[in-house]
C-alpha cells in the first residue's frame, strides 16, 4: 500500500479546558479525512464558520466552488448560503445540508451533526430499538475512535 497515506499521524486537539490526544498508524485517506473532520469539528465555533472555510479552501484550487456556484448546485439562493456561512441565518433542513455535502465533499452525518440535526434514516434506526441504541451510545460515548472503527468494520466484514 505504498503512498496510499501509510503513517503516523499525532494530533493534539484542545477542546475548552482538556487537551484530547490521539495518535494511531493510518491506512488510507479515509482515516486522515476523518481526523481532518475531528478536527474541525472540534475547533470551529460553527456550522456556518465550518461549510464557509471548507468552501474557500476548495474554491482556492477549483473556481466552481464559489458561493454562488455552490449555492446554485445546492438549490438555494446564493444570499440564503452567504446568511448560513455567516451564522445569520440558520442551517437549511436535511435534504439541503445533505446536498451541501456533497457538493463540497463532506460527510452528509458531520454536517447534520454540526446543525444540530439527526438523518431521518437514523432516526428511523433509534426509534426501532430506542433503548439499546441508547445504551449502545452511551457505552461508545468515551471510547477512542480506534475502537469504534475497529467495531464498525467488524459489523461491516460480518466478523462477529
Amino acid at each position: 500500500m505504498k503512498g496510499r497515506g501509510v503513517g503516523l499521524v499525532q494530533t493534539s486537539l484542545h477542546s475548552s479546558d482538556r487537551t484530547l490526544r490521539w495518535s494511531a498508524s493510518l491506512v488510507a485517506k479515509t482515516y486522515i479525512d476523518i481526523v481532518c473532520s475531528s478536527y474541525y469539528t472540534l475547533h470551529m465555533s460553527s456550522f456556518g464558520l465550518y461549510v464557509r472555510t471548507r468552501r474557500e479552501a476548495l474554491n482556492a484550487d477549483d473556481k466552481s466552488m464559489s458561493l454562488r456556484q455552490v449555492a446554485l448546485r445546492i438549490g438555494v439562493e446564493p444570499a440564503f448560503l452567504s446568511k448560513i456561512e455567516r451564522d445569520v441565518a440558520p442551517p437549511p433542513s436535511e435534504g439541503k445540508i445533505v446536498a451541501l455535502a456533497e457538493a463540497i465533499g463532506e460527510d452528509p452525518d458531520l454536517l447534520l451533526a454540526m446543525a444540530g440535526k439527526v438523518s431521518g434514516d437514523l432516526q428511523a434506526i433509534i426509534r426501532k430499538r430506542p433503548q439499546l441504541i441508547g445504551e449502545l451510545l452511551r457505552q461508545l460515548k468515551e471510547q477512542p475512535d480506534h475502537a469504534i472503527l475497529n467495531i464498525v468494520r467488524q459489523v461491516t466484514d460480518g466478523d462477529w
